[in-house]
Parts: C-alpha cells; structure tokens; sequence
C-alpha cells in the first residue's frame, strides 16, 4: 500500500512546490512596483508574503485557491446553502447535466456507427474516414455554430450544450468499440461458425463481450471529453451558470483564483466521473470472467 502512496505524494508534493515558487516569480513585479510607489524595499519574507496573498494575482497560490474552494463548496454546505448560485456546487451539477446527457447521446451514437463500420464494409469504407475528420475541426469554432443553428429552430438551454459534448465524446467511442468488435480471432469466429451462429449470435456472444474492455476504456475518454465539451458549449452562450460560466465572469473582472477554483472543480468533477466509470468497469468485468 505504501509502495503506491509514496510515489503519489511525492509527485504532489513537487507540483505544490512549483506551484508555490512560481506563484512568486509571477506576482513578484505587481509587488515591487507596489513597494516603489510606497517608497520601500521587500525582504525576502516579505516578497513571498506579498505574492502569496494579492487579491489579483497572476497566480493564486494553492491555499489561496483551497481558500476559495472552501468558502464556495464546503462552508456553503454547512449553512445550508449548497446549491445557491454562488456555490461551486451548482455550478458543477449545471455543467454534469450537460457532460451526462451529451456523454450518454455520444455513447449511443459511438456504438451505433461502430456497429455500422463493422458489419458493413461501405460504412467502413465511407463513415470512418469521416469520423475521423470530424475531429479535426476545432471545438471553439464549431461550438457558436452549433448554437447558433439550434437557436435558429428554437432549440435553447440544455440541449446544445449537450450536442457539443455529444461531439467530442463520440469519436473516443466508436474507435473503441471497432477495436473492440473486431477484437475476436479468427478461429473463435470460426468456431461460431461452426456452431451455425447467425450474425446476430455472434455479436451477443462474442463480439459484444469481447469488446467490453475496449468499450470502458473508450467510456473513460468519452466522459473526459464530454466534460471538456459542456465548458466550452457554456462560453459562447453567455451562460449565467456552469463551470464554464464561473471561468468566463472570472476572466472579465480579472477574479484570477474564481478561474482556478473552478479549474479545480472541474479537474475533481472529472476524476469522480471517470472513477465511477472504472468502478462499473471492474464489476462488470469481474462478473464477466475478464478481471
């Protein structure tokens, strides 16, 4: 156990000493230029104090930001007012409901085509390669379009948000799940031949099965993804509410630490998704014979 905390620990512990030491080097000249305009000099002790503690710094240190996370999470929670709009908290279910419905639509659309390309050779031929260039268009110029053009037929709110993370999270999907699909042998395939299984049969059987790992590995990508792609459906919208909405007011009024409190949440709200992921990975596969 310890063998594998360690490693951990010291990984963060250097990340935090970075973090701190490069949090001076950045917000050291505003607090010279401060110390000029009042005529002293900063000691050491004071220099360091001065940049880890600036109401605007370029970046916040990290107890700046865990002060922040704290005053908008857990203290919220305990006056009862955790899903105030002020809170992270709400803001974080705003953007999951979001990350949810457009990871489940690109998780359905992943598994259709991917069903497609594999038991048809023109799917193959023609909607791979275009499922591949989809992705080389940048999410920050196709997102405004996307609103736009669903705001045009009267489609507003939640659904667009969705579409954008159903965008990103797709492709992750159906790579995994062709790999996956084509992932049995040829003599298991054989071997189901011989039994005189239909195509049918054989994808229940063993396709589908086999393609299981490949499919949560996949899933993990997709959630990621999908998270990424309801952030960014949050800022050409205008959107009040959502992380995205958190980092856009940060950005106007210069709230350096609301930009990184809501990094956090976000980076934190993506672990627990893609860990409940790979807890149902484990028990499905456990059950399965595969773990």
């Amino acid at each position: 156990m310890m063998r594998n905390i360690v490693p951990v620990l010291t990984v963060v512990a250097a990340i935090f000493a970075i973090w701190y030491a490069a949090a001076v080097a950045l917000n050291a000249p505003w607090a010279y230029n401060k110390a000029e305009r009042a005529g002293v000099s900063l000691t050491t002790s004071e220099l360091i104090s001065d940049t880890w503690s600036q109401q605007k710094p370029k970046l916040p240190a990290p107890h700046q930001v865990g002060a922040e996370l704290w005053n908008t999470t857990g203290e919220m929670v305990a006056k009862g007012r955790g899903f105030s709009k002020r809170s992270l908290i709400y803001h974080s279910w705003v953007t999951f409901s979001a990350t949810g419905l457009g990871f489940l639509l690109g998780t359905a659309l992943g598994i259709a085509l991917a069903i497609g390309i594999v038991y048809n050779r023109t799917m193959d031929m023609s909607v791979m390669p275009w499922v591949i260039a989809s992705q080389t268009i940048p999410i920050l110029a196709i997102a405004p379009m996307i609103i736009v053009v669903l705001n045009a037929v009267g489609i507003s709110g939640l659904l667009p948000k969705a579409m954008i993370s159903m965008y990103l999270s797709f492709f992750p999907v159906v790579v995994g799940m062709v790999k996956g699909l084509r992932s049995p042998g040829p003599m298991q395939l054989d071997q189901m031949r011989t039994w005189n299984a239909t195509p049918t049969q054989t994808f229940w059987k063993l396709r589908l099965p086999s393609s299981m790992p490949y499919l949560f590995t996949s899933l993990k990508i997709g959630m990621a993804a999908s998270l990424v792609g309801a952030i960014v459906g949050e800022l050409p919208t205008g959107a009040v509410a959502g992380l995205g909405a958190r980092l856009l007011a940060g950005s106007y009024y210069g709230q350096t630490i609301q930009i990184w409190s809501a990094l956090i949440m976000a980076a934190t709200l993506a672990a627990c998704l893609v860990g409940l992921i790979g807890l149902v990975q484990r028990i499905v596969l456990k059950r399965m014979g595969m773990a």
